[in-house]
């Protein structure tokens, strides 16, 4: 016998599921020669995948896509296993979620109360911080590699929290000119903005992107830039405190 293992022999589809990416890993020319880094570009798309699935409400779909993105999974911990130097396998990925996910939901496996979402989200943040002492900015632990506007909203949320706060008027960031004294008359102050959904936010993100377009800027590279700023502003505000 070649020690294969009959995959649907198993009542557990997820010992199935690492069985089979273990033969494959063992068995396959191209699954073996895979590293970690050369599996990213296959992680990003399938969770784009899924993400579209998501959005678009196929369940069919999102079945499938959430079992692709599984797989990656069992591809990097089975890749993970075979390392000479600090090897790891799915059962010591899951039992290490199983820890993390009972330390951060306190009310849930102890004796904490969270009657309420925000309540939950500050026991899931001391929790946290409790694991990421070594941390010493709010902006730690962001990925670099994060698409410009997912990254940009993710550091506002932090930015929030060292006090460094972001107008909606784009003409309050110091960046504009500044305007002209007004003669005669003073204007009428603007009426409130009516309130703005999602799709219509969509709508005024499109437009800058054709507004980028137009002239000729790159989008993403604005805005990771208008992000570094934002970056060094709350590095900045940060060491004010410590000081």
């Amino acid at each position: 016998m070649s020690g294969t293992v009959d995959p649907g022999s198993t009542e557990d589809p997820l010992r199935a599921a690492a069985e089979v990416m273990r033969q494959v890993r063992e068995k396959c020319v191209w699954s073996q020669a895979m590293t970690h880094r050369e599996l990213v570009p296959y992680l990003v798309e399938e969770s784009a995948e899924l993400i579209d699935a998501v959005e678009r409400g196929d369940r069919t779909e999102l079945r499938e896509e959430l079992g692709d993105l599984l797989w990656q999974v069992l591809f990097h911990a089975a890749i993970a296993a075979q390392d000479p130097a600090d090897p790891f396998d799915i059962d010591d990925v899951a039992r290490t979620l199983t820890e993390k996910m009972t330390r951060r939901h306190p009310h849930v496996f102890g004796d904490a109360i969270a009657r309420t979402p925000e309540e939950v989200l500050v026991h899931w943040n001391a929790a946290k911080a409790a694991e990421k002492r070594e941390r010493r900015s709010v902006l730690d632990g962001i990925p670099p590699g994060m698409p410009a506007l997912a990254r940009a909203q993710k550091i506002l949320g932090r930015a929030a929290k060292a006090k460094v706060v972001v107008s909606e008027d784009p003409s309050a960031s110091g960046h504009e000119e500044e305007p002209p004294a007004i003669v005669g008359p003073t204007p009428a102050p603007p009426a409130e903005p009516a309130a703005l959904t999602e799709a219509e936010l969509g709508d005024q993100l499109l437009t800058l992107v054709v507004a980028a377009r137009t002239h000729g800027w790159d989008a993403e590279r604005a805005l990771r830039e208008r992000i570094r700023i934002l970056e060094d502003e709350v590095r900045a505000a940060e060491g004010s405190e410590s000081v």
